[in-house]
């Protein structure tokens, strides 16, 4: 007998998660690393920014593919394991190739191991829907929210790739100078790496069409959200010359 699913975990998993996101909002301050770190972070509780992104991100694959390896394979089989490939996709980008572009600070231990807990959490959540739980009609594939959401999808996912080397190209291995990033979204937004990853959550939640996957998008728009108001003062603080038509996370409105 296969694995049943279990609605009350599902249910209690993306309570929990928008949950989270709702206190990142109540309290109003960025994660301590990268630009918001507060204090030196001694080398013994601290890694590597690639060691760190590497570790951290690991399980939001490692779990999602574990899942979907034990399913059969067929390109336009069922859509819920085409929809967790597409999140398996994300994370392999974001575990395996970006940490490799990674010039950032060190990263404090503890929060790596917050991030490895939520990250093993969501991925199993993610995984564990889409796999026992969801259901979908035979005509899914081209129903306007699969179609207009994997665009979504991929287009986040361009930009919040462009963004990030953009970003690791601002500085030489071993610097912690910032500067300020120009072009693709950075034009019109300070978090153009934000505003990406933003986007490919919404259109994953519409592709899927499924209570995990919106509790995610809430929870990234509010972590990622939060974090790049900061980051927009933090440059305009820093640099007199920052453009003053920018704006923090949404082009022309904020």
């Amino acid at each position: 007998m296969g694995v049943q699913c279990q609605q009350s975990p599902v249910l209690a998993g993306s309570v929990t998660l928008a949950a989270f996101g709702a206190l990142v909002l109540y309290f109003a301050k960025p994660a301590s690393y990268g630009k918001h770190t507060e204090i030196l972070t001694p080398a013994a509780t601290s890694l590597s920014a690639p060691a760190a992104w590497f570790l951290q991100e690991l399980p939001s694959f490692v779990v999602p593919a574990g899942i979907l390896a034990r399913q059969p394979l067929s390109l336009f089989g069922p859509p819920g394991p085409v929809l967790l490939g597409f999140f398996c996709l994300h994370y392999f980008y974001r575990t395996f190739v970006y940490p490799l572009l990674s010039r950032g600070r060190p990263y404090p231990v503890l929060l790596i191991f917050k991030g490895i807990a939520f990250c093993a959490g969501n991925g199993f959540l993610q995984g564990y829907y889409l796999i026992y739980c969801a259901e979908y009609p035979d005509e899914w594939y081209t129903d306007i929210r699969f179609s207009l959401g994997i665009f979504l999808f991929l287009l986040g996912m361009g930009i919040n790739i462009h963004s990030d080397y953009i970003l690791c190209q601002l500085r030489k291995p071993g610097e912690i100078t910032y500067r300020i990033p120009q072009g693709g979204m950075f034009t019109y937004v300070s978090g153009a790496n934000f505003f990406g990853e933003i986007i490919e959550w919404i259109g994953f939640a519409l592709a899927t069409w499924s209570l995990p996957a919106l509790a995610f998008a809430f929870f990234s728009l509010c972590f990622l959200g939060l974090r790049a108001f900061h980051h927009h003062r933090f440059y305009l603080k820093m640099f007199e010359d920052y453009p003053k038509s920018r704006k923090a996370l949404i082009p022309f409105i904020f």
